[in-house]
C-alpha cells in the first residue's frame, strides 16, 4: 500500500485535543463515552474502539476545560478498532464560539 492510500485533503487546521465527550447515534439510541484527540472547525476525531458506522448522525456532548459544547455531527470515517472521523452539522452560534475559543487556545499553544 503506498502512502497516498491515507492522504486526506483538509481545508481547516487540526489540533492535537484532549476532552472527554459522550457520542449518542441519532436514529439507533447507541451511546457511548470515549476521549476525542484532534479537533478542528469542522470535526473532530473520536477515539473510541466501537465506533458506529460511515453516515451516522450523531449527538456529541464535549467536556473541556470547564467548558461544554453539544453539537451535531455525521460520522465520516471509520478506523476499527482505533475510533472515527466526526463533521459537524449546523452548529448553533453559542457552540461556533466555544469551539472556537478552545481551537483559539490550541492555535495559541502550538506556536
Amino acid at each position: 500500500m503506498n502512502a497516498n492510500s491515507f492522504s486526506v485533503k483538509r481545508t481547516v487546521p487540526r489540533f492535537l485535543f484532549t476532552a472527554e465527550a459522550e457520542v449518542t447515534a441519532l436514529h439507533q439510541g447507541a451511546h457511548l463515552v470515549a476521549h476525542l484527540s484532534e479537533l478542528s472547525s469542522n470535526g473532530c476525531y473520536v477515539d473510541t474502539p466501537e465506533g458506529f458506522p460511515v453516515g451516522t448522525e450523531v449527538r456529541l456532548s464535549i467536556q473541556h476545560g470547564g467548558s461544554k459544547c453539544d453539537l451535531v455531527g455525521k460520522a465520516i470515517y471509520k478506523h476499527d478498532g482505533w475510533g472515527m472521523g466526526v463533521a459537524f452539522e449546523d452548529i448553533a452560534e453559542e457552540q461556533r464560539s466555544i469551539i472556537d475559543a478552545w481551537l483559539a487556545e490550541l492555535g495559541r499553544k502550538t506556536k
